[in-house]
């Protein structure tokens, strides 16, 4: 294993961790943890993006540089995820099925969109 993937790796489970916990804190009325949840969601968001670009610099890759497509691939990805995330919420916690299930499968769609968008159609 190479020594930028193994850092990426535990990196990535690190902020992996303390994202989703944040979020379960954040989400979860009975652990009455909101605002330290944001904020340990937030670390590990930072956490992620630190992983990202350590993993560029030990492979030498050159920096993301922001264009039209990279913005609209995470703002696709990002609305996608909340949809999906939304729908779930539905289902699950607040006991609208056919809404959720509904808008959990347009957040579907909205992800699978992203692999055309990005690889592009041949």
């Amino acid at each position: 294993m190479k020594k930028s993937t193994f850092v990426s790796m535990i990196l990535g489970a690190i902020g992996g961790i303390l994202f989703a916990l944040g979020m379960c804190m954040t989400l979860i009325p009975e652990w009455d943890a909101f605002q330290p949840g944001v904020i340990m969601g937030v670390i590990g968001a930072v956490v992620l993006l630190i992983m990202v670009l350590v993993w560029r610099r030990m492979e030498k890759k050159e920096p993301i540089k922001p264009s039209g497509k990279t913005i609209g691939a995470t703002l696709l990805g990002i609305v996608g995820a909340l949809l999906l995330g939304v729908g779930m919420c539905l289902t699950m916690v607040w006991s609208h099925m056919v809404a959720g299930i509904v808008i959990g499968i347009v957040g579907i769609v909205v992800l699978l969109c992203l692999i055309p968008f990005i690889k592009g159609l041949k």
